[in-house]
């Protein structure tokens, strides 16, 4: 029987960890974006369980195994966090109670290692959980790319626009009051509005202040949840992605869980817990109430406009035949690649109409600058 080098799998590990130190612009643009939820960040994730379940399947018990893992990790914090999992397996726990009683690991993750131990298929579990994680940091990535550049380009032209009404426009107000006369329409209208946003800049200024600090404070109220949730899903082209990233989202949890075995209300409770989205999380709740009454996943769900029909279709198809885990990682794969097609493509129109929108509204404003220097000239 070939004996397994601890050495050679601790130093894989070190290569194949996420790193913490990371330099320089590739560095950043490779860091998952974290708004202060408390939780490990999904690339540290997929990292863990991705070692971690690679090793317990070569045949390294968990404790050695929790070792190596927590050795590849270079930022203190995580050093620390992994020690202390590692310290209460040594004491005797199991590691879906360790991860329980932790902070930086959610429910799901909870429940789904807890799964694996109970049923021996914790290498499995692990491993399902690090593709879960690396998909959806995948989707977000890509999503990000393709909004980064339209995203950049108006925010430039935004602030091109912003420096013309507030330091350029003025000075042309005051030559065109010394001068006299009565302005054209265009150029009075510049003028006012240079002048109005002058007077109510820090107004402005304070709002939006106000409004991102007031967002950060009631993004998890259970009433924020419902109106943001709503208004974002009628906004055109915004709300159909946000729906598609969702419903994709929703279909690869449960294709993790039904997996494994897991019991279709346990898994429904663990989806809503996971996702945190309202419209799913409320139709998740009356679908737990409807399966216990007899009701059908697919027949609860259709009564919930949030879900197009063909995901009913394919869910009620996915039933009969008994074969939900496929049928979920079908569609999970199609809802992500319609996310990921629609991105690109409202990317890829997005950025010539915010090159002309600036070329516009830059040059209507030159227009009406330029516009009473000619009439001035005509009259001499």
């Amino acid at each position: 029987m070939a004996t397994i080098n601890l050495s050679d799998f601790k130093t894989s590990a070190k290569k194949t960890a996420p790193k913490d130190n990371v330099k320089g612009a590739l560095g950043f643009l490779s860091r998952d974006i974290s708004f202060g939820d408390g939780q490990l960040p999904d690339k540290k994730k997929e990292g863990f369980y991705n070692e971690l379940g690679t090793l317990i399947r070569s045949g390294i018990d968990i404790k050695t195994a929790l070792d190596l893992t927590a050795s590849s990790f270079t930022s203190k914090k995580d050093t620390a966090l992994f020690e202390t999992i590692n310290q209460s397996v040594v004491s005797g726990k199991s590691l879906s109670e360790t991860l329980q009683g932790n902070d930086k690991f959610s429910q799901y993750e909870y429940f789904s290692i807890k799964i694996g131990e109970e049923t021996g298929k914790l290498a499995e579990v692990l491993g399902e959980l690090a593709k879960y994680y690396k998909a959806k940091i995948s989707q977000r990535r890509k999503i990000i790319a393709a909004v980064t550049y339209p995203i950049l380009v108006l925010s430039t032209s935004l602030a091109a626009i912003f420096f013309m009404i507030k330091f350029v426009v003025p000075m042309f107000a005051d030559v065109f009051k010394r001068f006299g006369g009565k302005l054209p329409y265009i150029t009075g209208l510049i003028v006012s509005f240079s002048e109005w946003l002058d007077r109510y800049i820090y107004l402005l200024l304070f709002l939006l202040i106000g409004m991102v600090v007031s967002y950060f404070f009631s993004r998890s109220r259970p009433w924020f949840k419902k109106y943001s949730a709503l208004a974002l899903l009628k906004i055109p082209l915004v709300g159909e992605i946000v729906s598609k990233i969702y419903l994709a989202r929703f279909a690869n949890t449960m294709r993790l869980l039904t997996g494994t075995s897991t019991p279709l209300l346990q898994s429904l409770g663990m989806v809503r817990q996971m996702i945190g989205f309202y419209p799913i999380e409320q139709a998740l709740v009356l679908a737990e109430q409807d399966i216990l009454l007899g009701s059908s996943l697919s027949a609860t769900l259709a009564k919930h406009a949030f879900y197009p029909v063909k995901f009913i279709q394919m869910i009620r198809i996915a039933e009969e035949v008994n074969r939900l885990e496929y049928f979920f990682a079908q569609l999970s794969d199609q809802y992500t690649e319609e996310v990921e097609y629609k991105t690109t493509a409202i990317s890829g129109l997005l950025e010539p109409l915010i090159i002309i929108f600036l070329g516009l509204a830059v040059g209507v404003i030159l227009i009406a600058m330029y516009l009473p220097m000619f009439q001035m000239s005509n009259s001499f």
